[in-house]
C-alpha cells in the first residue's frame, strides 16, 4: 500500500505504515489512505464509538450536560496523544486510532459497570474492558462484507490489547502479539495521555459538581505550584478562568514531563528504531521521579474526595443493582435478547452474549431498559 501521505520526518523508533504487519483479512482499497489512518478513520465511524457519547466518566450522563462523557474524554486523550507524539515524531495518525478506540469496549455506569460484569463473569472468562475493546474491533462490529470487526492492522490491535496492562490478557489473545514484549512508543504514551486526561478532566467535573473546592486542591503540591505560576502570571484572574488556566498549564506540564522522560530513554537504552524497542524490552513511556510522586498525590486526592464522594456512590450502588438484574434476567430469558446476539449464543454461550449486550449499552438505554423490564407500566 502506498504512504506517501504519511508524515515524511517520522523517528526511526516510530510506526510506519508502509511497515505495517497488515490486517488479518485481506481486502482491497478505494484509495491510498496510509494504514493507520484507515484504522483511524474506522474507529470514528464504528457505532461503538458514536456510544461513548452516552457512557459515563465520574457522572452518569442525565447528571448534567457540562460532565464529559467517554466520547469527550476519547477526544481529549487524542489530542494530548497527538501533542506527544508530535513533539516525538511518532506517528500521530496510529496515536490518535489508540486514543480513539482505548474506551470502546467500555460499559455503561464507568468503572462501576466492569466491576460488575467481571464479577457476574468470574466462572466464564470474566471482564476486562481493554480486551472488550479489542473484541469490539475484531469481532463485534459488523460493517463489511466478508467478515466481522473492523479488520484493523496488527500494530492498532496489539497497542488496544496491551493498553495500560500488557500482561493480563488470556493467552489466546495474546499469542499473535508477542506476549511479554512492551508495544510501540505510541501505545505505551496512550496509557499516560489517557491519565493525563482523566486526571484534570475529572477535577474540572469535580469543581462544577461541587463535590471538591479549589481550597482542597490548594492542598494538593502539584495543583498548588501550577495554579501560583498562573497567578503570578495574572494577579487579577477570577477563580473561573484560574481552573481553566491551571488546568491547561498542568496538561502542558505533563506532557512536557513525558516528552523529556521517553527522550532520555530512548537515549539510556540506545534505542534507535523499532527493533531496538522490542529487543531492549523495557517501557520508555513514562513520568519522571518527582512528577510520578507529586501526580499520585493528585490521583489519591480525586479518589478520595471524587471518586469515592458519597453522591457519586449512591449512583454505583444503583448502577450495580441495574447492571446485575439486567444481566440475571438475560441470563434467564435469553429470548429477550436481540436476534442478532441470540444467533451468537450457540458459539460464544449465553454468559458472553449477555456480556457483550450490556457491555455496549450506554447509561441511558441500559436505564430504559431497567425500565422496561421491571416497571409495570413502562411500556416495552
Amino acid at each position: 500500500m502506498s504512504a506517501s501521505t504519511e508524515r515524511g520526518d517520522l523517528a526511526a523508533y516510530a510506526c510506519k505504515s508502509r511497515l505495517s504487519r497488515g490486517r488479518k483479512h485481506p481486502e482491497e482499497f478505494r484509495d491510498n489512505r496510509p494504514a493507520f489512518e484507515r484504522d483511524r478513520d474506522r474507529i470514528i465511524h464504528c457505532a461503538a464509538f458514536r456510544r461513548l457519547e452516552y457512557k459515563t466518566q465520574v457522572f452518569v450522563n442525565h447528571e448534567g450536560d457540562y460532565y464529559r462523557t467517554r466520547l469527550t474524554h476519547s477526544l481529549e486523550v487524542a489530542q494530548i496523544g497527538r501533542a506527544i507524539a508530535r513533539r516525538l515524531r511518532l506517528n500521530e495518525e496510529l496515536t490518535e486510532a489508540l486514543a480513539l478506540a482505548h474506551d470502546l469496549g467500555h460499559t455503561p455506569f464507568g468503572h462501576t459497570g466492569e466491576d460488575v460484569l467481571d464479577r457476574l463473569m468470574k466462572d466464564h472468562g470474566g471482564f476486562e474492558h481493554n480486551l472488550q475493546s479489542f473484541r469490539v474491533v475484531d469481532e463485534l462490529e459488523e460493517r463489511y462484507p466478508g467478515f466481522n470487526g473492523l479488520n484493523l492492522t496488527w500494530e492498532l490491535r496489539e497497542g488496544i490489547v496491551k493498553h495500560a496492562s500488557p500482561y493480563d490478557a488470556p493467552l489466546a489473545v495474546m499469542a499473535d502479539f508477542l506476549p511479554g514484549v512492551v508495544p510501540s512508543v505510541e501505545a505505551q504514551i496512550i496509557n499516560y495521555a489517557d491519565e493525563i486526561a482523566y486526571n484534570n478532566h475529572d477535577i474540572d467535573d469535580g469543581l462544577k459538581s461541587g463535590y471538591i473546592t479549589l481550597e482542597m486542591l490548594e492542598q494538593i503540591d502539584l495543583w498548588q505550584e501550577v495554579s501560583a505560576g498562573v497567578r503570578r502570571k495574572y494577579p487579577t484572574i477570577d477563580d473561573r478562568r484560574l481552573v481553566y488556566q491551571t488546568i491547561s498549564a498542568l496538561i502542558g506540564l505533563l506532557i512536557g514531563d513525558i516528552c523529556a522522560t521517553i527522550s532520555v530513554n530512548l537515549q539510556q537504552f540506545g534505542i534507535a528504531d523499532l527493533n531496538d524497542l522490542r529487543r531492549v524490552n523495557r517501557p520508555v513511556a513514562h513520568f519522571s521521579e518527582g512528577i510520578t510522586a507529586r501526580n499520585l498525590e493528585l490521583k489519591r486526592f480525586l479518589f478520595d474526595n471524587l471518586y469515592r464522594h458519597h453522591k457519586v456512590d449512591k449512583m454505583r450502588v444503583k448502577a450495580e443493582i441495574f447492571i446485575t438484574r439486567l444481566f440475571e434476567t438475560y441470563l434467564r430469558y435469553p429470548n429477550l435478547l436481540p436476534p442478532k446476539y441470540r444467533g451468537r449464543i450457540e458459539r460464544l454461550g449465553v454468559e458472553r452474549v449477555v456480556c457483550d449486550y450490556i457491555a455496549g449499552m450506554t447509561d441511558r438505554f441500559a436505564l430504559d431498559e431497567y425500565k422496561r423490564l421491571f416497571e409495570p407500566y413502562e411500556r416495552v
